[in-house]
């Protein structure tokens, strides 16, 4: 079914979908009421105002405070200047321009091509990921951390790499989630960016220390390794290994230090695999989704990580495998087992969030960027040129171009997509304010399918 071909009808049918999408987020998620950024705004005027320790504040009639390093609480520092609701609307700016950030990146260097009829179904489709409704209702930083992380994606892509590493430092300074990334540039030889990335965090921490040495003496040792003051393990929300475990009654930590530790090990092998075919965009798709599954406490809101997972999917022409899980992860259903996780049917529905990110840390497809500079090159040497004759001069080479001229769009697609990070793209109000709401590989193309992928326009993100 085709969409409408008129400006006039495209308009209505966007409309229609931005009612239908705003009508959806008012009733059916509940909206967090920006609890987080309570949490964040009350600790920063504490400790500004009224000389309170950042780690004692709590949201009143709730045992939540802050959690985060105390970079963090620095940064946080403008918050100490407004008043509530221009928190609030800071937040939204801020989050907002992240998340424009982070499109722009997985959209790669083909992003005008959408247009606004392409771009607007897209951000309506966002706006039901409940992740990402999460975030933005709660007051969360999980994508400003995102679109720091793909910012050095975007170096390395690009190749001005001299910074690349600056933004995971930041990120890893701020909450302790996005630290994987340096392995993940350690994996992929990438020592120069790991050195940076690793020299800003402890730079930004060290800051952090001089502006407030009690709190971070605590952080670093008490704080860190007590799970409990970030809520339950158990809750239906943490969305880890450590979750599924601990709604399974097995608290243990040599279980779950093994479940980990596997976890990393594929983790390690299937980055090293993307690096190797310089595919950055599955090796920070699989870091993201590795550290959701190795986090003790992944919430639901935390899973904005998994976007650059979708953009891989429908890279790779997997569009309605991307559509099925993406569907999921907007339809809240892990709430149905809210109440009582028991039995399989409740093994299955409260972990459905982890058993996602976990197939897509096994089967997410990678090497796309190998493989598509490599095909036209194979095509090329495989051929062999026939024997000029006088009828039929030999043709003189143009320079900076390849002899065969069929071969130069192949050529000209695989290196654009070398150089592209890569296309992408009802519940009870709950007790807890932390709460929120196989083989993937790409199948061969034929050869007409491949000449007609050239002029084909890219799906949106």
């Amino acid at each position: 079914m085709r969409g409408p071909r008129t400006e006039r009808g495209r308009l209505l049918l966007i409309l229609a979908l931005a009612a239908a999408v705003t009508a959806f987020t008012a009733t059916v998620p509940l909206l967090r009421g920006f609890f987080d950024l309570r949490v964040y705004y009350g600790t920063v005027h504490t400790w500004v105002h009224h000389g309170g320790l950042i780690y004692d504040y709590r949201v009143p009639g709730t045992r939540y405070g802050f959690t985060y390093p105390p970079f963090a609480a620095v940064l946080m520092l403008p918050l100490a200047v407004l008043g509530r609701n221009a928190a609030i609307a800071a937040s939204l700016l801020v989050n907002t321009a992240a998340l424009a950030v982070v499109l722009r990146v997985l959209a790669g260097d083909r992003w005008r091509r959408h247009g606004w009829y392409g771009w607007v179904p897209a951000l309506c489709a966002l706006a039901l990921f409940e992740p990402l409704r999460d975030t933005f209702s709660f007051g969360q930083v999980n994508v400003v951390l995102l679109a720091l992380v793909l910012a050095d994606a975007r170096l390395l892509t690009s190749g001005r790499g001299r910074w690349a590493g600056a933004g995971i430092g930041l990120a890893a300074a701020i909450k302790l989630t996005p630290a994987l990334f340096i392995g993940m540039l350690l994996l992929a030889g990438r020592r120069r960016a790991a050195g940076t990335a690793t020299a800003v965090a402890a730079a930004a921490t060290a800051l952090a220390a001089w502006a407030d040495p009690a709190a971070s003496r605590f952080y670093w040792t008490e704080a860190l390794w007590d799970t409990g003051r970030v809520g339950r393990l158990d809750y239906v929300s943490n969305q880890s290994l450590q979750g599924v475990l601990a709604r399974l009654g097995e608290t243990g930590r040599p279980l779950w230090a093994t479940a980990v530790l596997l976890t990393l090990c594929v983790w390690a092998w299937r980055t090293r695999r993307a690096a190797a075919a310089r595919d950055w965009t599955a090796a920070f798709a699989l870091t993201g989704a590795a550290a959701c599954l190795v986090s003790p406490v992944t919430w639901v809101h935390h899973l904005v990580w998994l976007l650059p997972s979708f953009a891989v999917l429908l890279r790779a022409g997997r569009r309605r495998l991307a559509g099925v899980l993406y569907a999921v992860l907007c339809s809240s259903a892990v709430w149905l087992w809210g109440d009582d996780p028991s039995g399989p049917a409740g093994f299955l529905g409260s972990n459905l969030y982890t058993w996602i990110t976990l197939g897509l840390l096994l089967g997410l497809p990678v090497g796309q960027s190998r493989a598509a500079l490599l095909l036209p090159l194979a095509r090329n040497a495989s051929a062999t040129p026939a024997a000029p004759s006088p009828a039929s001069p030999a043709p003189m080479a143009v320079s900076g171009q390849p002899e065969s001229s069929p071969a130069a769009p192949d050529t000209a697609a695989a290196t654009g997509a070398a150089e592209a990070v890569g296309l992408g793209l009802g519940r009870s109000p709950s007790s807890e304010p932390t709460g929120s709401t196989s083989p993937f590989a790409a199948k061969p193309q034929s050869s007409s399918a491949r000449a007609s992928s050239y002029t084909a326009k890219p799906p949106p993100v």
